[in-house]
């Protein structure tokens, strides 16, 4: 297949890189739904009958590296690269760890495309976190980058090769700094703690509670990627996946609280690693013709129904 076709929606094939992570499978189900077959790797003893309803037509669990790309990948026309680390406080406490998913993945795919499958688009989903703290909102593409944290840092040098590829090697790559991205899987972060905290009729939590957020459901987040993946090219796009607006920790633990009977307080002590303030501004999101569907208010009372399916 020709780069410039996958743009028009022709069929193509696509492997998604930690498709048995959180966003993996929303992303895998949502090139699935435009008709392109959709294999998977990355880490977890998945059965098919547990891959196969998020669309993929293949699974291999291995580890991400040039010699399991060369084995699996079937030189496709798109890798989104999903495996990577997924957690500031995890990337504190054994950064080592953090950077080999995160930094060392991407270098093996990023040599994978360039030796086996030049034509191969990648897209690449960056965080927010590359922005470090920041003084005004809503945040765009070129405001500095100055990560706070391990894992923001490790996002950042991902990126550094993703961009350094394009421009060196022509490899066509796209870049999504996402924000906080949410919805019914995650089983882990804020919602999820959160909801085991309240079902104990426990309500208290680190931080102010002012702390702001740009919350965006996963389902907007990999209809975002699909549109990455029209628009990467040797310039290597880089945007903003967001709602474009913000909401505090205090109200969306209130919302969902609500679903237990609970009301959050709050501590007054902020976590290391974690801004106050984070907004998207998603202008070049939306030049890509994408545009958020889910409202947060309603994705948290889904979440919390999904929870109490799934734990209780």
């Amino acid at each position: 297949m020709k780069i410039d076709s996958f743009s028009q929606d022709s069929p193509g094939r696509v492997l998604v890189t930690g498709a048995n992570g959180f966003l993996g499978r929303y992303v895998a189900r949502s090139f699935a739904d435009q008709g392109h077959t959709v294999s998977g790797i990355g880490h977890g003893g998945w059965s098919k009958d547990e891959w196969e309803p998020w669309g993929l037509s293949q699974w291999n669990s291995a580890d991400v590296t040039l010699e399991t790309l060369r084995q699996h990948a079937e030189r496709p026309d798109v890798i989104v690269h999903c495996a990577g680390g997924g957690s500031v406080s995890f990337s504190i406490e054994d950064p080592i760890a953090d950077f080999e998913r995160t930094v060392v993945t991407t270098a093996h795919v990023l040599e994978y495309l360039r030796t086996s499958a030049p034509s191969c688009r990648v897209v690449y989903p960056s965080s927010a976190s590359v922005y470090g703290t920041v003084d005004t909102v809503p945040i765009a593409e070129d405001f500095p980058t100055a990560p706070i944290s391990q894992y923001g840092t490790h996002k950042l040098m991902a990126e550094q090769m993703v961009t350094s590829y394009a421009r060196q090697f022509g490899t066509h790559a796209s870049i999504v700094r996402l924000f906080s991205v949410y919805g019914c899987g995650l089983r882990k972060q804020l919602l999820w703690d959160a909801c085991i905290k309240f079902a104990k009729q426990d309500g208290v939590f680190m931080g102010t509670g002012e702390e702001v957020r740009d919350w965006l459901h996963v389902q907007d987040a990999s209809t975002l990627l699909l549109a990455a993946s029209r628009h990467a090219s040797p310039q290597c796009p880089t945007i903003n996946g967001g709602s474009g607006r913000g909401a505090t920790v205090r109200e969306v633990l209130m919302r969902l609280g609500r679903n237990f009977d609970v009301e959050p307080g709050f501590s007054g002590t902020q976590r290391q690693g974690d801004p106050s303030r984070f907004i998207a501004d998603i202008k070049g999101a939306k030049a890509w013709g994408w545009h958020p569907t889910k409202k947060w208010t309603q994705g948290v009372e889904e979440y919390a129904a999904w929870w109490k399916r799934n734990s209780l």
